[in-house]
């Protein structure tokens, strides 16, 4: 690290300000990448549905739901 540190105060002022700036939106956008796990707290909140429909029936229901019914 003491290597990157060194490069970079041999830069200019401005673009120490730069590689400071850079970094922050590295910083940030790797923030935003990480993902949280999921929560499946939903679960099982249908099964009382579970002998009126079959899972190849809901995705049908759910395709035309998001294409349009032909």
């Amino acid at each position: 690290m003491n290597r990157l540190e060194d490069l970079i105060k041999q830069l200019p002022w401005k673009l120490q300000e730069e590689v400071k700036d850079f970094t922050e939106f590295l910083l940030e956008k790797q923030l935003k990448k990480q993902r949280k796990k999921p929560k499946f707290d939903w679960a099982g909140v249908m099964k009382d549905l579970r002998s009126e429909y079959t899972s190849v029936e809901l995705q049908h229901k759910i395709s035309e739901l998001r294409i349009g019914k032909k």
